[in-house]
């Protein structure tokens, strides 16, 4: 490229630079690692053919249009997700451990009763207040919570490796019938 070229396009990146980044971060939804690294390889796809173009702005954004549709497409291919953190990695010790307490707990779940398994659903897989859960249930909220501490100590006592160990007292069944868990 020529020195005349160059300094062309070092002026064109310095004034429209910003605009051009505009756009790349609403073509990316948001992203602006993504949209950086978009408007980037546009500018470097246009710097080599620089000299030959007419609209410069008009081409550069064509670039970017394209880019990001072949973007669109490879990710429906792509089995990875970006995330903006790292999850924590495990040691090699650790990568049986979390389907050995997954079966545990499993195994546990399965001595409890029916009426106890309803309310720690309810309350943590169903992510429910206490409140909805009386309601569901039919019961006073007072004995949600007595049965979600019972349920929660035989749990603990049953999988010690799910955090410290809680009341070792047999738990007490709900002291209410509820239609949705009869059995």
């Amino acid at each position: 490229m020529k020195a005349s070229s160059h300094d062309e396009f070092r002026e064109f990146v310095a004034a429209r630079s910003t605009a051009l980044l505009r756009l790349a971060v609403l073509l990316t939804g948001g992203d602006q690692h993504a949209a950086e690294d978009l408007l980037q390889s546009a500018l470097m796809k246009a710097y080599g053919r620089w000299a030959h173009i007419d609209q410069h702005e008009a081409y550069i954004r064509q670039i970017m249009y394209r880019q990001q549709v072949s973007r669109w497409r490879l990710r429906r291919y792509r089995a990875e997700t970006t995330v903006p953190v790292l999850p924590e990695s495990g040691t090699d010790s650790d990568a049986g451990t979390g389907a050995e307490l997954r079966i545990a707990l499993w195994a546990a779940l399965g001595r409890l009763t029916k009426r106890q398994r309803a309310v720690v659903v309810l309350r943590y897989f169903e992510d429910l207040p206490e409140g909805e859960v009386a309601a569901l249930l039919g019961c006073p909220v007072g004995t949600v919570r007595s049965t979600t501490y019972r349920t929660l100590a035989k749990l603990r006592a049953l999988v010690p490796e799910l955090g410290p160990e809680g009341v070792a007292e047999e738990a007490q069944p709900l002291s209410c019938t509820p239609k949705e868990v009869r059995g």
